[in-house]
């Protein structure tokens, strides 16, 4: 079982038409919803299931610009700004606090790695740098295990995804959006050669621009519009641990485990290198796009093959009569991977053992959108007038969501952009001009 996530009301009626139809209710989808409310325009959001009920819920938590790919750099700084006034945006308190992130080195090689991307960062750097002896040990109260050194921003922060999302939900219904829940998009309609509205289980929106925002669904919902979106999902999996006295503040990456101090005082914990992914046809349509990522990275992405008939990008994704596999598959709710969650619980308890003892109150998976080079697409569809995507995060959204909403609103409206949108085109995967894969740190 997922997460347990704050409710947004129900009860908002689908109207006939719109400005804007946004599809899919994640923390990207409703962040541009409350901001093209704001601005005035009509704006629907269509979510199959229930807000946040994918990865917007289910991830680490981090609002970081450490060892994001230069590209993402402006958009990051946006997007703290947002969250330093996020409550008074929303109107209530979503755990964001400035706490500090750390990536924690075992040798001189990690500490080499972190001073190269703090050399690229340039003056996004801003705070970044390596601390080491006691300055690091402060940081980590209780730790038995010293560490050569660490990467580490103290302007970085965590907030509380289970409350984020709905929380903008929220606020974007107060601003004059109309959040449907249960109301899962079949089909996005266009006429003329430019986008005319969509289908839902509901019946038809119609609208002259669509915002697609639907996580790691984006690509099967282009695809019957022509429009080819490289994009794979990949698995992760976290456990939520009870309070604990004494532990770190922050969070951080280690060797075999990440995590992050949470407000209710326990902490969300992760393995913070392996990942799955589940075989399916689009593994296959869009293998030369994630070849070279996959070259770097295959130690660290495990394949399974239990889904490509059934699962939900499968051959056959399990259609029930008149319902559409996105009602079929309303949230997607993976199992997690214990084993590796229990080896990372294993290794932050040898490291800080005042978390031994301490009870797994929870364990949970999502799905991370990705693309061939780990950066979004947020942008207008050229081919297609109307269209503007918004997807493919690649496992660091939560943090640069608020931004990439106001992005994606502007982007919709016309008006002058947040940051300069080029690294994010849709169309350098088609052009020529996609951008080299980098590693993370």
């Amino acid at each position: 079982m997922g997460p347990a996530v704050d409710p947004v009301p129900a009860g908002d009626t689908q109207p006939a038409a719109a400005d804007v139809v946004i599809v899919g209710g994640g923390i990207i989808g409703v962040s541009t919803a409350l901001f093209l409310a704001q601005m005035g325009i009509s704006v629907v959001l269509c979510e199959k299931g229930h807000i946040a009920g994918e990865q917007s819920s289910r991830n680490w938590g981090w609002c970081r610009r450490m060892g994001r790919d230069p590209r993402e750099l402006p958009l990051i700084v946006e997007a703290l700004k947002i969250w330093d006034g996020i409550e008074q945006l929303v109107g209530e308190d979503v755990g964001f606090r400035r706490t500090g992130i750390l990536y924690l080195c075992q040798d001189e090689k990690d500490v080499a790695r972190h001073g190269e991307w703090i050399k690229s960062a340039g003056d996004y750097a801003l705070d970044t740098g390596i601390i080491e002896g006691r300055a690091l040990a402060e940081l980590l109260p209780g730790a038995q295990k010293t560490f050569r050194a660490a990467m580490y921003t103290p302007s970085d922060g965590r907030a509380e995804p289970q409350k984020a999302a709905p929380a903008v939900a929220r606020a974007a219904q107060r601003a004059g959006a109309r959040i449907l829940t249960h109301c899962a998009v079949r089909e996005i309609e266009t006429e003329g050669g430019r986008i005319a509205g969509v289908v839902t289980e509901h019946g038809t929106i119609r609208a002259s621009t669509v915002v697609v925002a639907g996580g790691a669904w984006s690509s099967r919902l282009c695809h019957p519009l022509g429009i080819r979106l490289p994009q794979l999902a990949v698995r992760s999996s976290v456990i939520r641990t009870g309070p604990v006295a004494g532990g770190p503040e922050g969070a951080a990456w280690g060797n075999g485990f990440a995590y992050r101090k949470r407000l209710d005082g326990g902490y969300t914990i992760a393995e913070g290198m392996v990942s799955y992914h589940h075989l399916v046809p689009d593994s296959f349509r869009y293998f030369t796009d994630f070849l070279p990522i996959l070259s770097k990275e295959w130690r660290s992405v495990g394949l399974r093959f239990d889904q490509f008939i059934r699962g939900p990008w499968g051959v056959a994704p399990g259609l029930d009569g008149e319902r559409s596999v996105y009602e079929r598959h309303r949230t997607l709710d993976p199992e997690p991977a214990v084993g590796l969650l229990e080896k990372a619980r294993a290794e932050m308890e040898r490291v800080f053992p005042q978390l031994k003892g301490v009870p797994v109150l929870q364990r949970w998976a999502g799905f991370i959108d990705t693309t061939p080079d780990a950066v979004p697409v947020i942008a207008p569809v050229k081919s297609l007038p109307g269209l503007v995507i918004a997807t493919g995060f690649s496992g660091h959204g939560f943090g640069i969501g608020p931004a990439a909403g106001r992005l994606t609103a502007d982007l919709v409206t016309g008006d002058a952009p947040l940051v300069d949108p080029t690294p994010f085109r849709y169309e350098r995967f088609i052009d020529g001009t996609r951008h080299r894969p980098t590693t993370g740190v």
